[in-house]
This record gives C-alpha cells, sequence and structure tokens, in this order.
C-alpha cells in the first residue's frame, strides 16, 4: 500500500515541476524566449566591432571583459527589417553548442516560468520552417510567445564561420 502512495506523491511533483524556464525578449513587437540555462548575461549595446567580408548576421564582435565575442543580428538572421537607433538594444550573451556569442535584440522583457501544458507545437505551414528553431508557442495573457532553440539558430556553415571570429581572443 505504501508504494502506491509513493507513487501518486511522485505523480503529483512532476505535474508541479513541469515547467520552462525562458528569458523573452522582442524583436519589434514579437516577442521571443530563450532557455534561461542558455543565457549568461545581459549586456546593455556596446560598441561593436565590423569584421570585414563577415555574413550579414554577424553585426561584428564585442569586447566582454578581456573576451572578443561574435554578435549576432536576430534582426537580419530573422529577415526582419533593421531599426536605427538600436543603442537601446540589449545583447544577450549565450551560449549555443559550447560557442559563446551575443544576440542583438531590441529589448528583454523578464524571466517567464511556464507550465509545459501551455506550449504547443508550431504549426506545419511549410517545410521551411521546420528546422526546429522553433521549439514551441507559449500561449500567454498577453500574447504568444515564440520559444526559440538556440541550438539550432544556425546552421553549421555558420556555426564555423561564427566560430573562428569567437577564437580569435
Amino acid at each position: 500500500m505504501m508504494d502506491d502512495k509513493q507513487g501518486d506523491h511522485m505523480q503529483i511533483t512532476t505535474i508541479y515541476t513541469d515547467m520552462l524556464q525562458l528569458v523573452s525578449f522582442r524583436l519589434g513587437m514579437q516577442r521571443y524566449a530563450v532557455d534561461i540555462l542558455k543565457v549568461q548575461e545581459i549586456e546593455n549595446m556596446k560598441e561593436i566591432t565590423i569584421i570585414p567580408n563577415a555574413p550579414p548576421y554577424l553585426a561584428g564582435a564585442i569586447n566582454l571583459r578581456g573576451k572578443v565575442i561574435p554578435v549576432l543580428s536576430l534582426r537580419t538572421k530573422f529577415d526582419m527589417e533593421t531599426k536605427g537607433g538600436s543603442e537601446n538594444g540589449k545583447i544577450i550573451i549565450i551560449d549555443i553548442k559550447g560557442v559563446v556569442m551575443g544576440i542583438i535584440v531590441d529589448s528583454v522583457s523578464d524571466v517567464l516560468r511556464i507550465p509545459t501544458d501551455m506550449i504547443e507545437p508550431l504549426p506545419q505551414v511549410s517545410s521551411r520552417l521546420q528546422t526546429g528553431l522553433i521549439l514551441g508557442i507559449a500561449k500567454l495573457q498577453e500574447g504568444l510567445v515564440l520559444i526559440l532553440n538556440m541550438d539550432k539558430l544556425l546552421d553549421s556553415d555558420e556555426q564555423s564561420a561564427i566560430f573562428d571570429v569567437g577564437q580569435t581572443s
């Protein structure tokens, strides 16, 4: 009889711990989120050194406490209109497959704790979208949040180009 109670208790705990912790940010009006475990820190916009002949989505590199960190423009990567006055933006320092890099976003909103049952898979609209970049869509009172799989942000060729920049320190 005792085993049944322990089994029930275990099931109840699982229900309460099925939460995702995400850092949410905005690009324009759209809200995105990434796993908090991928985020190392959030920096105010700083001077970015442009790298000649770099891919368009690679904004350049920053010096972060003596380390050269490549910085990506998510707006460019996502084919969004670039906006002037990005000095108000933020740089989220993340780890993508073991490479530390920054991603430029318009603003960082907050840390979300979302139950996994509030997350739906991306609707099958186009085979082009099924790269695994979008893990799902969270349905919140204030709107939809696209949850990104940062490990799928770059393909292997793009990863190599970025990795070369990160190694120059």
